[in-house]
């Protein structure tokens, strides 16, 4: 991996901090800096980076600006967001991620140099991976004539089927909606949430890996573009069909049944699984346990294997299950994690994923 790294900043100090940070990982180069996003602009276009980390509060032209100019100009820079740990951070950083920047870390908010270095450092180095990952298979995909999806794909040669046989029997209750989503996910979300329609049929519980703060503000953007409701999750809450609960940034969230059947979401503090919480899993796990044979699952675009050990639970005890393709994904990780582990039933495109969750609600019920 060699990629041509641009850094944009309004503070000399911190631009200094992420440009060391960026040469300590292998096969990074940094070509320069900018203080605002005009001058990034110009940068841009002499020097032809294949990454901006990009400030989002800056004088002249902001992140979200710069983003926008880019998106107009058809630049291929991919841009990472270094957002402040507040509630308007969490805001800008939403419309950034939804403008087409690929992801974001929080910029430490304290600590010594060393620490903060540390801190940019594991932040970014994990992001620059998986957009070096993500460019060679575009480019590959791009060489190669494109191939329809398989709606009913089967383990490639060579992986074991680990596809466990469906619990039978008719589910007890109606359909539940799980999804699982990590990097790009609030792009993805964008466009699934908001092709479901008023009167949505089943209750929708979303994992986002995200910090806190950052949830609350995805879970009202969601809100303002779609006509189910959508909010950050509550303990103890029932939940409620045409309503879809986002898991809050720093806590895990499961299902549990209450004593009419009813679902009650439970919002916990228990250790990080697959080093995320919240994860997937856990929700995943609490919905086989307490509500075998009414899940219907889709682990959409992030880095990973989160969401697959939660899918081969409720395999067992009965679900339908759907992972975004290779295409439509910002990062191929889940989704492939869960298809080489022979626990999807169907591989769909972004475009169509919508329409299998509203068509697989209108079975079950």
């Amino acid at each position: 991996m060699n990629l041509r790294v641009l850094v944009v900043d309004d503070t000399a100090l911190f631009r200094k901090l992420v440009s060391d940070a960026l040469v300590a990982i292998p096969g990074v180069e940094v070509v320069g800096t900018a203080s605002n996003g005009r001058l990034a602009l110009d940068r841009i276009g002499a020097l032809r980076p294949d990454l901006i980390t990009l400030d989002l509060e800056m004088p002249e032209m902001n992140g979200l600006q710069t983003l926008e100019a880019l998106q107009k100009a058809g630049s291929a820079s991919g841009a990472i967001m270094l957002s402040s740990h507040t509630v308007r951070g969490g805001e800008l950083t939403m419309r950034a991620l939804q403008l087409g920047a690929f992801d974001f870390i929080t910029k430490p908010d304290g600590g010594s140099r060393e620490d903060n270095l540390v801190q940019l450092r594991s932040g970014l180095a994990s992001r620059i991976q998986a957009f070096g990952q993500r460019r060679e298979i575009r480019q590959i995909l791009g060489a190669a004539p494109r191939r329809p999806p398989l709606p009913s794909p089967s383990p490639p040669k060579g992986v074991v089927e680990n596809r466990a046989a469906p619990a039978r029997g008719r589910a007890v209750g109606p359909p539940i909606v799980l999804i699982g989503v990590s990097t790009g996910g609030p792009a993805a979300l964008a466009q699934v949430l908001p092709a479901l329609p008023a009167g949505f049929g089943a209750p929708v519980f979303i994992v986002q890996h995200m910090p806190p703060l950052f949830t609350e503000a995805l879970a009202g953007n969601l809100q303002s573009r779609s006509a189910i409701g959508v909010h950050e999750a509550r303990d103890g809450e029932i939940a409620e069909a045409g309503c879809a609960y986002i898991a809050p940034g720093g806590k895990h969230m499961k299902l549990a049944s209450g004593p009419s059947g009813e679902i009650v979401v439970r919002i916990v503090d228990d250790p990080p699984e697959n080093h995320c919480k919240p994860a997937v899993d856990v929700l995943f796990r609490s919905a086989a346990n307490e509500f075998p044979r009414r899940s219907i699952a889709a682990i959409l675009t992030g880095m990973g294997h989160d969401g697959t050990d939660g899918l081969r639970h409720l395999k067992r005890t009965g679900c339908v299950s759907i992972a975004q393709d290779e295409a439509t994904s910002t990062v191929y990780g889940m989704p492939r994690e869960a298809f080489l582990a022979g626990v999807v039933d169907q591989v769909l495109p972004l475009s169509q994923i919508a329409a299998a969750l509203i068509r697989s609600v209108q079975e079950a019920r």
